[in-house]
């Protein structure tokens, strides 16, 4: 018998780790602005850094940081299409604090620099609902998807 409570203790701690894992994606949506480091989210529920990372790549398929960039590159996307902002100004408002990285970084999630982006998308969002505009310009990690320009020739 304590070989089924000591099965029952593993699935019992990576059914915290999971919770765990769930507060850390819940702040890292909330506070994407914020200057946020793996080890301070680690911190923040009783992780290490190494151990933070392994698992929420194994649990969201992308490790933190980069799950936190693809959420400032999405708010950047919906800055650019809807304010008047310039470029720097989306950048540090979604929690960019070099724009040279900023830029790199949009580039490689959206396939086009931000200031081609707005040209492009700053007028209209082609008469679409928000909600599928939002998904449709979504950041995708995926570095075999079609660049953005593949997909509005």
């Amino acid at each position: 018998m304590p070989s089924v409570s000591r099965s029952m203790s593993a699935a019992d701690a990576r059914l915290q780790d999971l919770v765990r894992l769930r507060r850390v994606r819940d702040r890292i949506d909330r506070e994407f602005a914020n200057p946020l480091d793996v080890a301070a989210l680690a911190r923040g529920v009783g992780m290490s850094a190494g151990h933070l990372s392994r698992e929420f790549r194994a649990a969201y398929g992308e490790p933190p940081y980069s799950y936190l960039m693809t959420r400032r590159i999405e708010r950047a996307t919906a800055l650019l299409r809807h304010s008047d902002l310039s470029v720097t100004e989306v950048c540090m408002a979604v929690g960019g604090s070099s724009l040279g990285s900023f830029s790199s970084r949009f580039t490689e999630l959206v396939g086009v620099p931000p200031s081609e982006y707005r040209r492009r998308f700053a007028a209209s969002d082609g008469g679409l609902p928000q909600c599928l505009a939002r998904q449709a310009t979504k950041p995708v990690r995926n570095r075999e998807a079609r660049p953005l320009a593949a997909k509005l020739g």
